[in-house]
């Protein structure tokens, strides 16, 4: 079952729709209260950090279901580039995403960077959880398709191979700790970010 698609805008619209949805969804599923809550919270999460991307976005939301098993979908055009993006943060006193704290603030941020479509280098800690198919592991534009995965992410942060940061704001995220997985993929032009529940 796939929900009806909804548009959403990085200043608001369709938030209100799409947190409708989740709970129409849910109450079409029969999931318990618990469970409805938490199908909830997850798009809220995905909302927030839509409202949070830097200047004018729109995408399109919507949840598939199966039997328990959820998908929430946010997919959107690339259409910043690395330029416009440089000139957006040059205005920062630090000249960096001050916003890209906590596990959403970074997924917001990993999401706004696979939005370029010229010269999306990565900082070293998001490589982790890439990857790609015909691609330099720096550079997304050069990726015929990628998928970045939290649980390959959280995985290195387990490893204490990243900064215990990494896992201390891992242990603190709701979406880390309800979501089975999130995934972000690049595949012609478009970005989706999928987050994946299943409720057994």
């Amino acid at each position: 079952m796939k929900s009806d698609v909804i548009h959403v805008t990085s200043d608001g619209v369709g938030v209100s729709e799409a947190l409708a949805q989740a709970e129409a969804t849910a109450l079409f599923r029969a999931l318990s209260k618990k469970d409805a809550l938490h199908l909830r919270l997850l798009t809220e999460e995905l909302m927030g950090m839509m409202q949070a991307l830097t200047g004018q976005r729109d995408a399109e939301f919507w949840i598939e279901a199966e039997d328990k098993a959820f998908h929430l979908h946010l997919k959107a055009n690339a259409s910043m580039n690395t330029e416009l993006r440089a000139k957006l943060l040059s205005a920062a006193t630090t000249g960096e995403n001050a916003a890209a704290k906590g596990v959403m603030g970074k997924l917001r941020d990993l999401f706004e960077r696979a939005l370029e479509p010229v010269d999306g280098t990565l900082p070293a800690f998001y490589s982790a959880g890439w990857s790609y198919t015909g691609a330099d592991s720096a550079n997304l534009a050069m990726a015929a398709a990628s998928v970045w995965s939290l649980n390959r992410y959280k995985a290195f942060a387990q490893e204490s191979v990243g900064p215990k940061e990494d896992w201390d704001e891992l242990e603190k995220s709701i979406v880390a700790n309800l979501a089975d997985e999130v995934e972000i993929s690049i595949r012609g032009g478009m970005v989706e970010m999928i987050i994946y529940k299943n409720f057994v």
